[in-house]
């Protein structure tokens, strides 16, 4: 069970930190044991409660503040009156700072209310600025941090409905989607869907969550129907909730399974949706998002040139937030676009920092294993097709082994198969039938029927 503890270790509602409080607001006030206690109580009942030998009961301790003046909630949990409405305004406020600025200074913020919180035994405080804490770290690309703190917001929790806990599953299985821990993710959402499910709790805006964070994990995998099914069903739940900002989630979450249906219209204008709901709240990383995605949708539809302009407008905005590991996965996506419009030394470019590592100040730049892994295949496969563009067939296969080792662990099937195919090949060519025929079998494998998962039965359907 969750503690509400003061920073001394001590809880505030003990009968030692009671008395401790009555002595010490008598003495500011002047009063006398007996005048303190009269009428209802005796000089006695004061001393033993002040020594914290008595835990006081309700009645006593109203009687109490009405004589020094205090409320009962600041005289029973030690709490400043309005204290846990004035956090949760400046949980707002960091918020807002997080939406429009850069992530570490938020999370400074963030860090200073968790503290105050922790001070003041608010438990639900405490969770929710572990939460940003959290999504702040999530954007500087610590994602193993971020994770923690996820994890440490639900145990705070652990004694709430579990739709209050939805946000911190929903932290946790992004930081291990970002990792390339794809299955895990899926089973993190899916778990969490079924429990609500089993409980009858079918909260529409923890759903709503859900649903909309389990469609990327999805279309890594190459679940692609089960996926469509996650956004049918988010789509049907947007009308019951009011927070505009998850509605803008999942618009652009439901454009993903458009695209993989070939709807490039009806995608790009529900990112088009998402995207004015995201600027009218001034929510700059999902604005960018939008611009990523919409930048995707150009250049599967073959319009580079719009592409190009919408990646680069994302990539801007990511970088000015400080945004790390978002930023350099739309680097990799920006270098396709580039090569396939014939900037070859313009995408090798923006591609062989982030497999170095240290390539940024703090050296935990590089994509990889455990950080973009997913998107660190993606620049080893772009990387292979410039040096097979330029006759280096075996700088190529070292780059497309190096991709190959990346993807297996995360099991992005869809660009395995694609990978394992582009490797084939380059064996062939070079007269290795024997070994292509190995790559193309590794690809088969990981290609199974269209839009099914290894992951086991889908969630139930929660009634609409």
């Amino acid at each position: 069970m969750a503690q509400n503890v003061s920073r001394e270790g001590a809880r505030p509602d003990d009968p030692a930190a009671i008395g401790r409080r009555v002595l010490r607001l008598r003495g500011e006030r002047g009063l006398t044991q007996k005048q303190l206690a009269e009428p209802a109580y005796t000089p006695a009942y004061v001393s033993t409660l002040e020594s914290g030998k008595v835990r006081p009961s309700e009645a006593a301790l109203r009687h109490l503040a009405e004589r020094l003046g205090v409320s009962y909630e600041e005289l029973a949990t030690g709490r400043p009156a309005h204290l846990a409405a004035g956090l949760r305004l400046r949980l707002t406020d960091a918020r807002r700072a997080l939406a429009t600025g850069a992530p570490e200074d938020a999370a400074a913020l963030f860090h200073t209310l968790h503290e105050e919180a922790v001070e003041h035994g608010l438990a639900q405080e405490q969770a929710d600025a572990l939460l940003g804490l959290g999504d702040c770290l999530l954007e500087a690309g610590e994602l193993t941090a971020a994770r923690d703190r996820f994890a440490a917001a639900e145990r705070l929790l652990a004694d709430e409905p579990l739709p209050r806990r939805v946000p911190a599953v929903r932290g946790r299985a992004t930081a291990h989607l970002l990792t390339g821990e794809l299955r895990y993710a899926c089973y993190l959402l899916e778990s969490t869907l079924d429990e609500l499910d089993a409980a009858g709790l079918h909260d529409p805006e923890a759903l709503l969550l859900l649903y909309t964070a389990s469609i990327a994990p999805y279309m890594d995998m190459g679940a692609h129907a089960r996926a469509a099914h996650a956004a049918e069903l988010a789509l049907a739940l947007a009308p019951r909730v009011d927070d505009p900002a998850l509605v803008a989630g999942m618009h652009r979450g439901v454009a993903r399974t458009l695209i993989a249906e070939g709807r490039i219209a009806e995608a790009d204008a529900s990112l088009a949706k998402a995207q004015e709901l995201y600027r009218q709240l001034h929510i700059r990383t999902e604005l960018a998002h939008c611009h990523w995605m919409r930048g995707y949708v150009h250049a599967q539809d073959g319009d580079l040139e719009r592409a190009e302009s919408e990646l680069r407008t994302a990539h801007d905005i990511l970088a000015a937030k400080r945004a790390a590991l978002f930023a350099e996965q739309v680097e990799v996506e920006l270098a396709d676009v580039l090569r396939r419009r014939g900037k070859t030394g313009e995408a090798e470019a923006l591609l062989r920092p982030l497999l170095t590592p240290g390539a940024d100040e703090g050296g935990a730049g590089a994509l990889g294993a455990g950080r973009g892994a997913v998107h660190a295949g993606g620049a080893h496969r772009l990387l292979g097709l410039i040096a097979e563009e330029r006759g280096d067939t075996e700088r190529a296969e070292e780059h497309y082994c190096a991709a190959l080792s990346l993807l297996e662990r995360s099991s992005a099937v869809g660009d395995l198969a694609d990978l394992c195919r582009l490797l084939g090949d380059l064996l062939r060519r070079t007269g290795r039938v024997e070994a292509a025929m190995d790559a193309y079998r590794t690809g088969l494998g990981h290609r199974a029927a269209p839009g099914t998962t290894t992951l086991g039965p889908a969630p139930a359907t929660p009634p609409m």
